[in-house]
């Protein structure tokens, strides 16, 4: 088998394999309770439903219970974006999974830390903060 020939077929298998896309940045840095933002620093209520534009966002319903886990440090004329979970009986086949919604669908009713810290949105192969897959 010829060099081009396995070179051309390594990237068409790899195509078929790498399923994350790369989105559009939100914003450049983010607010999280320690640097993996694996600590949820708040929990709040949504005040409306939300339906998810993309896979970055998950779809919560008014009343249902989120999980924040970072909050987006927001460019100048962009909107401000909160990451997050959501918690309800109702809805377990979403419970887990996390993803972005505006700040301003959901009141936040309990912080759970006051201590935070302000760390740079990732955008490399292995952590991506922005990707659908």
């Amino acid at each position: 088998m010829s060099f081009p020939l396995v070179i051309l077929l390594c990237v068409g298998l790899l195509h078929q394999t790498a399923r994350a896309v790369l989105m559009d940045k939100l914003a450049d840095n983010k607010i999280c309770g320690d640097a993996e933002c694996s600590y949820v620093l708040s929990m709040a209520t949504a005040l409306d439903d939300f339906t998810a534009p993309d896979c970055r966002f998950i779809n919560i319903k008014k009343g249902q219970m989120v999980y924040v886990y970072s909050k987006l440090v927001p460019e100048e004329g962009a909107g401000v974006f909160w990451s997050g979970s959501v918690y309800s009986e109702r809805y377990v086949d979403q419970m887990g999974i996390i993803g972005y919604f505006p700040a301003t669908m959901v009141n936040e009713t309990q912080k759970f830390t006051e201590d935070t810290i302000r760390i740079p949105t990732a955008v490399s192969i292995f952590n991506m903060d922005f990707y659908c897959d």
